[in-house]
């Protein structure tokens, strides 16, 4: 065995398996963790490009298509009646919004209790393991 071998192997710096792996795991979770925001800002910021584009584009559309509409010269009470649908229509439409938002917070906090619960739970386990792993490491000890 060479000197570099003997530098690896010190018995002073006992690594074992369960410590690899978890340092490991640590590391990668929190590397993830760390780009968390900016992967939830880029996502943010898709998503509101997008709305900004179909804004802009029904405003052109506004633009483009007034004139055409002024010049067809609807009965007033028509364009009330447009407006009042029109008007159920989004409103309608905003309070899926808001369900769908409420749905996706209540979802998510469920979620999240869930993985506290099977946490909270894979801790009660793993203590019982090592309490059950170490009665067993005394009575192979003892004889």
């Amino acid at each position: 065995m060479d000197k570099k071998d003997e530098q690896t192997e010190n018995p002073s710096e006992h690594i074992s398996v369960c410590d690899i792996m978890k340092g490991n795991t640590s590391k990668a979770i929190k590397k993830m963790e760390l780009g968390i925001p900016s992967l939830v800002q880029n996502s943010s910021d898709l998503y509101a490009a997008y709305l900004h584009m179909f804004d802009d584009l029904f405003g052109t559309c506004y633009l483009a298509e007034k004139e055409f509409f002024d010049k067809l010269n609807i009965h007033p009470k028509i364009l009330q009646e447009i407006k009042k649908r029109s008007d159920v229509l989004t409103d309608n439409y905003l309070n899926s919004i808001e369900t769908v938002e409420t749905f996706f917070d209540a979802y998510t906090k469920m979620r999240i209790s869930a993985i506290k619960s099977f946490d909270n739970y894979a801790h009660i386990m793993m203590e019982s393991y090592a309490q059950i792993l170490s009665q067993f490491n005394k009575t192979m000890n003892t004889e």
